[in-house]
Order: structure tokens, then C-alpha cells, then sequence
């Protein structure tokens, strides 16, 4: 790889960590945390499996990961996360990159949660004005830990996509659109969000982008969502109500926690926003115009 674009993807990165700790405080802090983001950058680009390949996913499923795409391992992409300024765990499978210019203007993340088989009758009959009112509530939540930790506060500005679901293939899609409160009204980004159900669980594959690119991402995020195979005996279909757990939550709550909110203040809090990156992800996607201005000014 040559030198000039390794520094390109260092210099975006680290734009989006001092936008994401930006506070009177972050002076304080000392040169290993730019160390630690450029070694994981680092790390994360030397371990790139390009396709086409089959990524086997757990016991669940296979990515059958077209050409032009790369693949980052878990071990790799959780350090990256971290460094970056984002929730991590166990559920973080991988991520996926362009395979020509990794890291530049997009990634896709994709984690498994072990849930259960989560129910999906209430899709027929949900309302995605409800379901969007639920998201802000969540995000407002969400808003209290990021100003005790001095990073600016988020706000939906609406729907890029409203929710869709399709019955057939247990696919979901939806997509909101962000800004950080204090932005310019022009500073917008976007998590677009791709689920596949199974069995034990769902896979959530979320594409982190600038506003601006998403019309030219949506079908390389749709692309990767239908590329991805759960195993014989993981499908949806073979489910099997004697013998296995059911989730605690409906469809809806992968959405924006309706459903969540029958367990109270804190599923909505845990289960959308620590594992559906509320407070991770999406802190990227609201800084991440600024850092692809300056991707392109050293492009």
C-alpha cells in the first residue's frame, strides 16, 4: 500500500476522533490515543480479505462477499471501533470496505445478536411516524450520556428510508437521517440499516456514510444484505416453537423501540442504542462530512 494513501485514511480517521472528543478536556490528551487509531487504521488494512470469498459468520451464516469488496475480522475491526470512539462488543463480526480504497467515505458493520427468533407479525400493521417519534425519544435519551461525556448531542431530522420489511426473504431496511444539534443545517449524515433474521437471532449490517453519498451506497448496502446466507438449520424458516427461544422484542424494536419499550427505560437505551450503535455509529456518520471533505482535499 502506498504511504500517501495509508496517511490519507490516518488523517480521516483522526478527524473523526477530534470531532468526537472534541471538548475542553480533549487537550489534555496525550499523542497514544492518535498512536493506538493509526496502528488499529493500520492493523485493520493489512488484515483486508478482498473478495470474492466466503466469510463464514459464527455458526449462523456466509457472506458470500462479491469483488470490489474487503473484509476486516473481528479481532480487527473491534480494535478500530474502539479507537475510533465507538461501542465494540463480542457482536461486531466484521466490517466491510471498499476493496480499492478502504476506509474512504463509507463502511458497512456487521454484528449477530444471539436475541432469539424475533417475532415479525407487528410489521404488518406498524406505523412509521410511530416508529420515528420512538427513535427521537431514543436518541434524546441517548443525548444525556453524550453530554456528560462533553460530545455534542444528536437529533433525527427524519426518514431516508422508511421502514420496509419483506416477509418472504426476512430481509428489513430503514434509514434515518442525522445532525449533530450544533452543526450547520448542511452537516448531515446517515445510518443505513440492514437486517437479516434467522433462527437464534438477526444480523445487522449498517452502512455509515456522508448524507450526500447515500443514493450511490444504497445498492451496495442492499448488495451485501443479500449476499449474506444463513446456514441449513440457522434460516428463519426452521424455527421451532417447542424448542427455541424467542426474543424479548418484536421487529419494531430493531427499528426504533417500540416494541422495547414494554421492557422499560433501559431496553430502549440498551438494546437500541448500545448494540444498534446509537451512540456509537452514529457519532461517526455526524462527523463524517468533515472528514470526507478533507479525504477529498488530500485524495
Amino acid at each position: 500500500m502506498r504511504r500517501g494513501w495509508r496517511l490519507t485514511v490516518w488523517t480521516a480517521l483522526l478527524a473523526m476522533w477530534a470531532a468526537l472528543w472534541l471538548s475542553p478536556a480533549a487537550a489534555q490528551r496525550t499523542s497514544a490515543v492518535e498512536d493506538e487509531l493509526r496502528a488499529a487504521a493500520d492493523a485493520a488494512i493489512a488484515s483486508l480479505r478482498r473478495g470474492p470469498a466466503d466469510i463464514r459468520l459464527r455458526d449462523q451464516a456466509v457472506l458470500h462477499l462479491p469483488a470490489g469488496y474487503a473484509f476486516i475480522g473481528p479481532i480487527q475491526a473491534r480494535r478500530l471501533q474502539h479507537a475510533m470512539g465507538n461501542s465494540a462488543g463480542s457482536e461486531l463480526e466484521g466490517m466491510v470496505v471498499d476493496a480499492t480504497q478502504p476506509l474512504y467515505g463509507w463502511f458497512i458493520t456487521i454484528d449477530f445478536d444471539l436475541s432469539g427468533y424475533v417475532r415479525d407479525d407487528e410489521a404488518k400493521s406498524w406505523k412509521p411516524d410511530d416508529l420515528l417519534a420512538s427513535l427521537r425519544e431514543g436518541t434524546a435519551e441517548g443525548n444525556k450520556d453524550r453530554r456528560s461525556r462533553g460530545i455534542s448531542e444528536l437529533e433525527i431530522v427524519g426518514w431516508v428510508q422508511r421502514p420496509a420489511y419483506d416477509a418472504r426473504t426476512h430481509r428489513l431496511v430503514w434509514s434515518a437521517e442525522v445532525r449533530e444539534k450544533a452543526a450547520p443545517p448542511g452537516d448531515r449524515s446517515v445510518n443505513y440499516n440492514t437486517y437479516a433474521l434467522g433462527r437464534d437471532g438477526y444480523f445487522a449490517l449498517n452502512l455509515v456514510t456522508d448524507l450526500n453519498l447515500i443514493d450511490s451506497l444504497k445498492p451496495r448496502a442492499s448488495e451485501l444484505l443479500a449476499s449474506l446466507a444463513y446456514q441449513p438449520g440457522k434460516r428463519y424458516e426452521d424455527f421451532n416453537a417447542t424448542t427455541d427461544r424467542v426474543a424479548e422484542f418484536g421487529l419494531a424494536a430493531l427499528v426504533a423501540g417500540t416494541a422495547a419499550k414494554k421492557l422499560g427505560l433501559f431496553a430502549v437505551i440498551g438494546v437500541l442504542l448500545a448494540k444498534f450503535w446509537k451512540i456509537g455509529a452514529l457519532v461517526v456518520a455526524a462527523v463524517g462530512a468533515g472528514a470526507l471533505k478533507l479525504l477529498r482535499r488530500n485524495a
